[in-house]
């Protein structure tokens, strides 16, 4: 019996035991589904468009570990196999230029390392035997390097001669010297060093390191390396000035960095980030994305490109009110396909070089490869597919879907019916967009308690995707209402920028005037409402509590409550710059306004906070406030530690179905 078979047969059991306790049907969503659900990422066609190289990840109930292993398929959608197996974590394949090997990241030698196969032959090698932690790789053009970000151990500058311990003796472990701003990063834990960028011969050997310095070449968690056309570049992103710490990622340039020696030299020079390089295939253009810093909440990026011979840069002119990303290159290098999300729908787009834009795909996900011919793979997904694979080419119509990761799963299971919705805001009439998802077997003619929840970020979006925490909310019996209140992206940079140094602020109105449109379809039981969020979300979960005592319960999840502490104990403290008009102690009373314990006074609903001790995001300290102010005003809560879990709570599955149960645990003993 394999281990999937085994997960299933456990859950199988799990599932017929909690229907008969809970006089439920077994054939909905249930939390330890999770161990079942799987996921498709980082498509990569081959260079022909014959086959499609990409991630395929689940979870190991014995071990509650979450894996990756790497399956091909052909473009056709035919000989569906994996290439890898086991619970090694392989991940990031990339095709040689000739389509014959492909490199990938893999643990099943102890450690991650950069491993090669050849195609005809399946036979595997390991490349590399590093400690750095080898990420974003990539072949050259000649197909004669491998180029990869990795981490470099760096002490801090300050130190003192401890005395030696005795032979023998056993003493506490040292002291921590820290001499950096952003010294921990959520995820990734107490950090130990700088990103660098690595560069060795295509058959394996002594990596070298192109970069030094103790500044990052790639971004904590990841990055992806980029080389010119020629091969005697690599393309990187990144800020060397002495605050780059403190601007995050609102100020970047962008560097070629010899792949023979090292030397840099520098492309771009402005006030904003500019990122995602691109080399055009011909080698005369270099794409890219960023915008001019206007010091504001949020921006939308554009596309830019570099004539590399005489550095005049221009933008291409798409005319889109949204920000785009993930840029690529068509074969002929006369259009740049691009990724941009409107009205919470993510699309796949190509424009031509005077901005001419054509829409290729609709539904993505996170990823897309291009294949010379213009054949190409994209990430799907809807309200009813988590995630699988479809292809199209340019210049024809329709896509279609060559995957269905999850269909022994989700065939036997009634999901809920998502429903698109559009209403006025109470504030101002402004429109807002917003989804509802009905609980199976649903029956109009009954009320149904309702549960908003409400996205973070707080630039960001939810929209006509597949959300797994709301379906398992839904199958416990309710109406679940999701929206983009004013702040939310894919509406235009002026919809977004509305609640500049404004946050949380006027998107309670939206957001009850959300439930309040709910509330007139005529199936929801206005006695029984219910509120939850997590991160961007957990701060308006308490700032609607705050403001209103229309909800019978509310689950704020890694939430920000003192934004004074927040921008000094996060790992991201550029918000202070660009979120608020500037430090904290400089403007005390806006802070105070915006934090959630000037309106905690007025709490009654009860509440439970639940965070991961692990969050460096929105860290413990700020949950510890709200629970205790909650307990000394006597209201009904509960705080909840996951240990050893970051922002989102899912590093383990066994912590993401007790994120969900004991969020709907609270949710079910309020419900009347």
């Amino acid at each position: 019996m394999t281990m999937r078979e085994i997960s299933r047969t456990f859950c199988i059991i799990v599932l017929i035991f909690s229907a008969q306790m809970k006089g439920q049907h077994s054939d909905v969503f249930k939390p330890m589904d999770i161990f079942e659900m799987e996921s498709v990422s980082d498509p990569q066609i081959s260079p022909d468009g014959s086959q499609i190289l990409y991630v395929r990840s689940g979870s190991d109930i014995m071990t509650d570990k979450r894996y990756s292993n790497i399956w091909i398929i052909k473009s056709d959608g035919t000989d569906h196999r994996p290439i890898t197996n086991g619970q090694n974590n392989n991940s990031q394949p990339r095709w040689s230029p000739d389509g014959t090997q492909i490199i990938y990241v893999s643990g099943s030698s102890g450690s991650s390392q950069v491993h090669k196969r050849w195609m005809d032959s399946g036979e595997t090698t390991v490349l590399t035997n590093v400690q750095t932690g080898p990420h974003g790789i990539s072949w050259s053009p000649d197909g004669q390097q491998v180029a990869f970000f990795g981490t470099v151990p760096t002490d801090a500058e300050f130190e003192v001669g401890l005395p030696e311990k005795p032979e023998g003796a056993e003493w506490a472990a040292p002291a921590k010297v820290i001499d950096r701003h952003v010294y921990r990063f959520d995820g990734v834990g107490y950090l130990k060093g700088y990103k660098h960028l690595f560069v060795l011969p295509a058959e394996g050997g002594t990596p070298r390191q192109l970069t030094s310095g103790r500044f990052n070449f790639a971004s904590y968690r990841g990055g992806q390396t980029v080389w010119s056309t020629d091969s005697k570049h690599i393309y990187v992103s990144t800020n060397l000035q002495e605050d780059w710490e403190a601007e995050g990622r609102r100020q970047s340039d962008l560097y070629q960095v010899q792949a023979k020696n090292g030397s840099m030299e520098r492309l771009t020079d402005r006030d904003g980030p500019d990122g995602n390089p691109v080399p055009s295939p011909d080698g005369k253009f270099l794409a890219y994305t960023g915008f001019d810093n206007k010091r504001m909440a949020t921006q939308i990026s554009r596309i830019y490109t570099m004539n590399l011979k005489t550095r005049k840069v221009r933008e291409v002119e798409t005319k889109l009110d949204r920000g785009v990303s993930n840029l690529t290159w068509s074969a002929d290098s006369k259009s740049i396909y691009f990724t941009y999300s409107d009205k919470g729908n993510t699309k796949l787009a190509a424009t031509s070089l005077k901005g001419k834009n054509s829409i290729q795909a609709e539904s993505l996900g996170r990823g897309y490869s291009v294949a010379k011919d213009g054949r190409f793979v994209f990430i799907t997904t809807t309200p009813s597919i988590p995630s699988d694979l479809a292809v199209g080419k340019t210049g024809t119509k329709g896509t279609k879907k060559i995957t269905s990761v999850n269909s022994d799963l989700l065939d036997h299971k009634e999901l809920g019916k998502v429903e698109e919705i559009w209403y006025k805001s109470s504030l101002d009439g402004l429109d807002i967009q917003g989804w509802i998802i009905k609980p199976p077997g649903f029956d109009p003619s009954k009320k149904y308690p309702l549960i908003i929840k409400i996205h973070g970020g707080p630039f960001a979006n939810y929209g006509d995707r597949f959300y797994l925490e709301k379906q398992l909310m839904t199958a416990e019996g309710y109406v679940v209402l999701y929206t983009n209140p004013r702040g939310s992206t894919s509406y235009g940079e002026k919809f977004a920028q509305l609640i500049h140094h404004d946050y949380p602020g006027d998107d309670f109105y939206d957001l009850n005037s959300g439930v309040d449109a709910a509330v007139k379809k005529g199936y929801v039981d206005e006695n029984n409402l219910f509120v939850t969020g997590g991160s961007g979300g957990g701060v308006l979960t308490c700032w609607m509590i705050g403001r209103t005592d229309r909800f019978k319960a509310a689950v704020t999840v890694y939430p920000v409550i003192n934004w004074y502490s927040f921008v000094l104990y996060s790992d991201i403290p550029w918000t202070a710059k660009y979120w608020f008009p500037g430090m904290p102690w400089d403007h005390v009373e806006k802070y105070e306004s915006k934090s959630l314990l000037s309106v905690v006074k007025n709490v009654t609903t009860p509440t439970m906070v639940l965070t991961g001790e692990a969050d460096y995001r929105t860290p413990m300290p700020d949950s510890e406030q709200y629970y205790s102010a909650l307990q000394m005003l006597g209201v009904e809560s509960v705080l909840v530690r996951v240990p050893d879990e970051p922002h989102g709570i899912s590093v383990r599955p066994s912590h993401h179905v007790s994120k969900i149960m004991h969020i709907m645990g609270w949710i079910n003993k309020h419900n009347n």
